[in-house]
């Protein structure tokens, strides 16, 4: 028999693990070309769509089955670079809204869950610690005929707030409620036409004290890592193959942990390529597996449109 206190269990559960997918979607992101500089007194503008959709796989003892997701996000961003000394820095906030529907058996009986709304923002500090030093437009195209093979070793700190649609009353929210600081390292070797990029990150999640009418949830930490590899076929055509892993992140509810840590790997293609001088288009592909019995299934395609003014 399942009793209040069980199903309150189950419920959180499930919940913790629906909430993962929307860490995934904006916390885990794969990110080619991601520490190329940018011409300083520039500003970047970018607005992109994703289609998600795919499966969250439970516990069985939690007695959810077929669970499926369709979210459909809208993400503007704005990058403007500038420089720390002689080091190319840059500063980017990015705002996602998003149309989310769940769909599954709980306890046998179908069930559903729809959001619209908001989720948290992101807003992330970048400096790159070597390579080419900040320059405006024509030095870094001189900088970069001048050093055909070069490499760049930059870190960042990324903080995402809790400004997102969230309502205590809710299981199922848009928004975390929550501080995430999420500091990377990454590591970029450019030979001529070619390049490889390494990221790796680590994601600590403060307290959300508001979390199902007043329980106290937290996150324990996310390490990730992503490698690319990126081809230019001539200027400003492009095109990425990646690969993500990323681990941990197991909710604990009122200090019980909950044993839903995560362990996904992802895989990702991307192909860039210019509209007018100063505007270009990227086109990407992702798909998210989970390495254990619960977790995500995902597939995400999307398109991105930026201009550089």
């Amino acid at each position: 028999m399942i009793t209040r206190k069980n199903n309150f269990i189950i419920k959180t559960s499930i919940v913790c693990a629906i909430l993962c997918f929307v860490n995934f979607s904006f916390g885990q992101d794969i990110e080619p070309r991601r520490w190329n500089p940018l011409p300083l007194k520039t500003n970047v503008l970018a607005v992109g769509y994703a289609n998600t959709s795919g499966d969250i796989l439970f516990d069985p003892l939690l007695q959810a089955e077929d669970v499926t997701v369709k979210v459909n996000s809208i993400v503007a961003s704005y990058i403007r670079p500038f420089k720390i000394g002689n080091k190319a820095a840059r500063f980017d906030v990015v705002i996602p809204f998003v149309n989310a529907t769940w769909k599954g058996l709980l306890n046998g009986v179908p069930a559903s869950a729809r959001r619209d709304g908001f989720s948290d923002p992101r807003i992330r500090l970048s400096v790159n610690l070597t390579g080419a030093p900040a320059s405006t437009g024509k030095e870094l195209q001189e900088y970069l005929v001048s050093h055909p093979v070069n490499t760049t070793i930059g870190v960042s700190l990324a903080v995402t707030l809790p400004l997102g649609q969230y309502f205590e009353e809710k299981l199922i929210n848009l928004g975390q409620n929550q501080f995430v600081f999420r500091p990377q390292v990454g590591f970029v070797h450019n030979w001529r036409k070619w390049s490889y990029e390494l990221t790796g990150s680590v994601s600590f999640f403060s307290k959300n004290p508001n979390f199902s009418s007043g329980q106290d949830k937290t996150l324990d930490p996310v390490f990730a890592l992503q490698t690319h590899l990126i081809k230019t076929f001539k200027p400003r055509y492009w095109a990425s193959v990646s690969l993500a892993y990323g681990l941990g992140g197991q909710s604990v509810v009122n200090r019980q942990p909950n044993n839903d840590d995560r362990g996904d790997v992802q895989y990702g293609l991307a192909f860039g390529f210019p509209l007018l001088k100063k505007q270009g288009m990227k086109v990407f592909y992702i798909h998210s597996e989970t390495v254990k019995d619960v977790g995500s299934n995902l597939n995400v395609l999307g398109l991105g449109w930026s201009v550089l003014f």
